[in-house]
């Protein structure tokens, strides 16, 4: 089974940075890719980035250029270097893996790590 914990949240003005890490185990030969994805308070869930075993990155929109998503494939982490926050990055942030069908389809989730933004 599938397990992830994230950490590295925090509080931070705008314009600062942050750097989420996610420890995971239990993975399988069809566990081939990893994300990131967030949720605001009284928003649906959103995604941010995804990183497939092959090195392949995409990132939404809205986080392009300013966060880099990467993975340690030794240990089966994975982290997001968050640059130039904005208070539009809050949310509670989750770590996920999951398998490549063209895109990665996330199958399993983390608990969450909080991320508050203030101006």
């Amino acid at each position: 089974q599938v397990q992830l914990m994230e950490s590295g949240g925090g509080s931070v003005q705008s314009g600062g940075s942050l750097r989420l890490s996610c420890a995971a185990s239990g993975f399988t030969s069809s566990t081939n890719c990893m994300g990131w994805s967030r949720q605001a308070p009284g928003e649906e869930r959103e995604w941010v980035a995804t990183i497939h075993n092959d090195g392949r990155t995409s990132y939404a929109d809205s986080v392009k250029g300013r966060f880099t998503i990467s993975q340690d494939n030794i240990n089966d982490a994975l982290s997001l270097q968050m640059n130039s926050l904005k208070p539009e990055d809050t949310a509670m942030y989750y770590c996920a893996a999951g398998a490549t069908y063209g895109v990665c389809y996330f199958r399993s989730w983390g608990q969450g790590t909080q991320v508050t933004v203030s101006t």
